[in-house]
């Protein structure tokens, strides 16, 4: 027998592994957990846009005064884009404030982000255009000046992350994770025909 050989009656007995691929109940409550965490992430960003687009719909009386919503004839872009003071798009802003356009655009964004977000379908159409609504009004903020164009402090907190970007890394962030399942209509939503043709459409 060769030195290194063994008998293979003394070899020691390796205690069985369970399938790799069958997590156990406490991997399994550890995704569950997961799974609940992100999806509660998904409904409450999905609030924020609900809550600003019946806000500036029906004038509630926080950001938007009472009797001066939308079904009142107000603009929901006039007052924001009217008052940009600073940045490389200052005049443009001023010239969309208020256009119809703009304010359609606006509120359908804002609608159809929301609904997607609480419902847990289309994520990653919610991500992209709610990524684009950030990305304007982080630009209509402009957070790296420390001036407006009329010379006062700008009060900028960060000249880089302030809560637009966040948002915008949050909404990407839900859609990569595919957070629907969970308290929502993702699994419905994936089964559908037109969804499963069309992968951006989950």
């Amino acid at each position: 027998m060769h030195p290194r050989e063994q008998n293979p009656r003394t070899q020691p007995r390796r205690s069985p592994t369970p399938h790799s691929g069958t997590p156990s109940s406490a991997e399994a409550g550890t995704l569950t957990a997961r799974a609940y965490v992100w999806a509660s992430a998904r409904v409450l960003m999905g609030f924020v846009f609900l809550w600003a687009f019946l806000d500036k719909t029906f004038g509630f009386g926080y950001a938007t005064p009472s009797g001066r919503g939308w079904i009142d004839g107000g603009s929901p872009t006039e007052g924001f884009l009217g008052h940009v003071a600073v940045g490389p798009m200052e005049s443009t802003f001023h010239a969309w404030a208020g256009a119809a356009w703009a304010d359609w655009l606006f509120m359908l964004g804002l609608l159809g982000v929301g609904l997607a977000l609480t419902a847990g379908v289309a994520l990653r159409a919610a991500a992209l255009a709610g990524t684009v609504m950030m990305a304007l009004m982080w630009v209509a903020e402009w957070p790296p000046a420390k001036h407006l164009s009329d010379g006062t402090a700008s009060m900028s907190s960060n000249p880089f992350a302030d809560y637009h970007l966040i948002y915008a890394v949050v909404l990407i962030a839900l859609a990569v994770v595919s957070t629907g399942d969970a308290l929502g209509l993702g699994r419905l939503w994936a089964r559908l025909p037109i969804v499963r043709d069309h992968a951006w459409l989950r």
